[in-house]
């Protein structure tokens, strides 16, 4: 199956460096990008397996992985390492990323034509085996996944809402905080 996650040859050789680091700390790869210029930007994406990550969880991450890359040294010039979120408008580099994001409006592009086209504009409909389901102008069109070069989530007010929503949800963890204490002794929870 083809890897979204990493397309190049470099970037591969990253992904199997990092995977390992990454999810030995209970997260998932999601993308690696190593970008030229000047100073190379190596771009690493990454997630809890049910989604979302916090600044200080991208800034462990980044301490493990400088320590390991700079043993395994893949990159032979100096480089900037950037750990991050996805994001909300995030690239689908994983099939289970197109079941999860069901409904949502994206963008996706072949590497061939595809009945004449390579670009599609859609809402997910899910994935079938292997195939990723989109809903466009035209009707309902099944893109093989090993056919996708590229593919990411169209910014969009639902989307927004619906991001900010599990946010919320996720930031009011009532086991995270102490026990009151009421006015006649007794504890509360």
């Amino acid at each position: 199956m083809t890897d979204l996650i990493a397309k190049t040859a470099m970037d591969k050789r990253i992904a199997e460096i990092a995977t390992p680091v990454i999810e030995d700390m209970g997260f998932e790869l999601v993308r690696v990008r190593l970008q030229g210029g000047k100073t190379p930007l190596l771009q690493i994406m990454a997630e809890r397996p049910e989604g979302g990550i916090e600044v200080d969880e991208c800034a462990q991450i980044s301490t493990a992985l400088s320590a390991t890359l700079d043993v395994e040294d893949p990159i032979l010039d100096a480089y900037t390492l950037e750990v991050s979120s996805p994001g909300i408008d995030r690239p689908l580099t994983r099939l289970k990323d197109f079941e999860t994001f069901e409904g949502y409006e994206a963008k996706l592009e072949t590497h061939d034509l595809i009945d004449g086209q390579k670009r599609f504009k859609g809402v997910l409909a899910g994935v079938e085996e292997d195939e990723v389901l989109v809903n466009i102008e035209a009707g309902t069109v099944g893109l093989k996944f090993d056919w996708l070069a590229d593919a990411k989530l169209v910014l969009t007010d639902e989307l927004i809402r619906e991001m900010l929503k599990a946010r919320k949800a996720q930031a009011i963890d009532e086991s995270k905080y102490d026990e009151i204490e009421a006015e006649d002794g007794q504890t509360e929870e």
